[in-house]
Formats: structure tokens, C-alpha cells, sequence
């Protein structure tokens, strides 16, 4: 298996004419590799819909150009997003405009096929494998810095899925760096490290926490302004009907603390994922340019102990209302995660 160990990084920022850049401020040591990563980064998701319609070739590629030029590096992808590996096609496309060996390019398999009623998951060996060399051609890249496994196929033992992900590197790449990583959580955002932060810490593994905003709430998204049509989150437990009602104190509390210290609603949720640790790189998505910079405003604030525990008391986990998605996703989550004993285990 192998293990993202997160070391101390540096913490540049620049402030100027043109707001804050983000340098790269994190250090990821995967024996027995060592890269670099930007303290945010970039989740490429929602360029080829699912919050909203898919944004066009042009404008994706501008906004990942835009990223970077920002000092975003990190950019995180799968082979299921879009409509026939559209993200991937697209991701690949914007890095053949920018310098491959500055960026850290992150992609996942796992998910074979969203059905109305199921999330299928397959992690045989000769499925990685072919999801490997499936993605390398979707992106046009020679190597992927970042390959993890999106959910986990509980048919097949653990280890097996794990350990074929250090076969690429001598049959497709020496650079491809084998990742595994599930620990992914989407609990409205502000709670996403509450229950493993401490275990992270102790065996030095590093966490990619996505929908670090709680897919847009704390922008606003169904608090104060509407679900774009055609987006998922019309029909996700968290954001519609008495749940939705309920939850919205949440956006209430978090944009008055936001204005306690000077920053939006938005940049304090991430502020708070961004002070989970040197370990922690959220990846916020987002189509448009101006809350890209928002996002990338969120590493000029700065908390305390004390203002950290303000904003995980306003968001008690056993007062959301909803489960974090929906359910065919819900069932193949990490609380549904376990697997077989390989055939030799004694």
C-alpha cells in the first residue's frame, strides 16, 4: 500500500497588486518519493458538470491556466467525471499549455458505472490496471504524480487492489508515483477530519478532503441563492426540503463569524480545513474565475484555538440534517468499506 506521509512545509504567500498568490507550501513523502504540493488545490470536477452544465473547452482550460498562474499546482481529476472521460480529455488538454513537470496531476479509478439505482465498484487487479493506461491516454500524459482509488470494491481483498497500483511504475512509467488513498468525507464541509484527524496525524498520511466548502453551501449555494438547474444538488438529502431549512442556521452562524474575521462565509470554511494541519490539502472547485480567487483568499486567514473550536461549534454533526449524499453514493462510502481477508491470509 502506498502511503501519502506529509512533512512540514513551507507557508509562502504574496500579497500584491494582484491579491495573494498560493506557492507551494506542502511536502508529500511517499517512500520513496518526495513532491511538492500547492496548499490548495484545484478540483477539476465540476468543469464537465454536475453542479451546473458542463463549461466549454475554452473556458476550462482558461480557468486551470488561471489556477496556476494563481500558484495552484494540485489538480485533481477521475476517469468518471464527465461524459465519456470528458474531465480527463479536458485537464489533459489545458496541461499540454502549461509546464508538466510544475504541476501535480491527480486522478482516481474505481467507480466503473453510475446507474440510476447503484454506484457500481470494481478493484480487480486487471482493473486498475486498464483504468491506469485508460487514464494516461485520456490526459495525454507520459506519468500521473497522484493515483488513488475513488471507492472501494468490497468483493475484492484490499490488499490486492493495493498492491497493484505499484505496478505501473515499472510497466508504464518511472514517474508515476502509486497512491492509496479512501479517506475521502463530505460532512457539510467544516466536519470532514473530525473522526480520523487524529489517526491521520499519527501514521503521518496526508488527506486530500473534497467539497471542502459542502459543495458550494457555505458560498451560498440553496442558503441564499438557488441550485442551478440540471445541478445534482437538487436532489441531494442535505440541500432540499425540511433538511435544507434546517441546515441553513448553519450558513447563518458561519457568515457571521466570517465577518468577525474579515473574510466570506466561504473562505472561513476552508480557512478552517486549511488549519486541520500540514497533512490537509483541500481541493475547491469552482467555473468561475472570481470565486477561484476567493477561494485562494482563504490562506490569508488566519485563527486561533479558540476561533477553530467558534467554528466547529457552530456546526454540530449530530445537528445536520441529511445524510452527506445520496444514497446509491451513501452505500458505497468509507463506512461501507470493509473487504475480504486475501486467500493466504493466516
Amino acid at each position: 500500500m502506498g502511503v501519502v506521509v506529509m512533512v512540514e512545509g513551507l507557508r509562502m504567500v504574496e500579497e500584491g497588486g494582484g491579491g495573494v498568490n498560493v506557492f507551494i507550501t506542502q511536502s508529500i513523502f511517499i517512500e520513496p518519493f518526495f513532491m511538492q504540493v500547492s496548499k490548495l488545490g484545484y478540483g477539476c470536477m465540476g468543469l464537465t458538470g454536475i453542479y451546473n452544465s458542463p463549461v466549454s473547452e475554452e473556458d476550462g482550460i482558461a480557468i486551470i491556466k488561471y489556477a496556476y498562474s494563481r500558484g495552484i499546482t494540485f489538480f485533481d481529476t477521475s476517469d468518471i467525471y464527465g461524459v465519456d472521460h470528458a474531465n480527463e480529455i479536458l485537464v489533459g488538454k489545458a496541461l499540454k499549455q502549461l509546464p508538466r513537470e510544475k504541476i501535480e496531476l491527480a486522478t482516481k479509478f474505481g467507480i466503473a458505472k453510475i446507474e440510476p439505482t447503484q454506484v457500481v465498484v470494481k478493484g480487480t487487479p486487471e482493473y486498475v490496471r486498464s483504468c491506469c493506461e485508460a487514464s494516461l491516454r485520456h490526459l495525454g500524459v507520459d506519468y500521473i504524480d497522484l493515483y488513488y482509488v475513488d471507492r472501494i470494491d468490497t468483493s475484492v481483498p484490499i490488499e490486492e487492489t493495493s498492491s497493484h497500483l505499484k505496478l505501473p511504475i515499472v510497466q508504464f512509467s518511472s514517474n508515476l508515483v502509486p497512491i492509496f488513498s479512501f479517506v475521502f468525507l463530505f460532512i457539510l464541509g467544516l466536519h470532514i477530519l473530525v473522526n480520523c484527524a487524529l489517526i491521520i496525524r499519527e501514521l503521518g498520511i496526508g488527506i486530500v478532503p473534497y467539497a471542502p466548502t459542502a459543495r458550494g453551501f457555505f458560498g451560498g449555494k440553496a442558503a441564499v441563492e438557488s441550485v442551478p438547474a440540471n445541478s445534482f444538488l437538487e436532489s441531494h438529502p442535505r440541500f432540499t426540503g425540511l433538511n435544507l431549512e434546517q441546515n441553513k442556521i448553519f450558513y447563518t452562524r458561519i457568515e457571521a463569524l466570517a465577518k468577525k474575521h474579515g473574510c466570506s462565509a466561504i473562505q472561513l470554511a476552508l480557512t478552517w480545513v486549511l488549519h486541520q494541519g500540514d497533512g490537509v490539502v483541500p481541493i475547491p472547485g469552482t467555473t468561475k474565475i472570481k470565486n477561484l480567487d476567493e477561494n485562494i483568499g482563504a490562506v490569508r486567514v488566519k485563527l486561533d484555538e479558540d476561533g477553530l473550536k467558534e467554528i466547529s461549534d457552530a456546526v454540530p454533526l449530530n445537528e445536520v440534517a441529511g445524510i452527506r449524499t445520496h444514497g446509491s453514493f451513501y452505500n458505497v462510502s468509507y463506512k461501507f468499506s470493509d473487504t475480504p481477508l486475501p486467500k493466504d491470509a493466516k
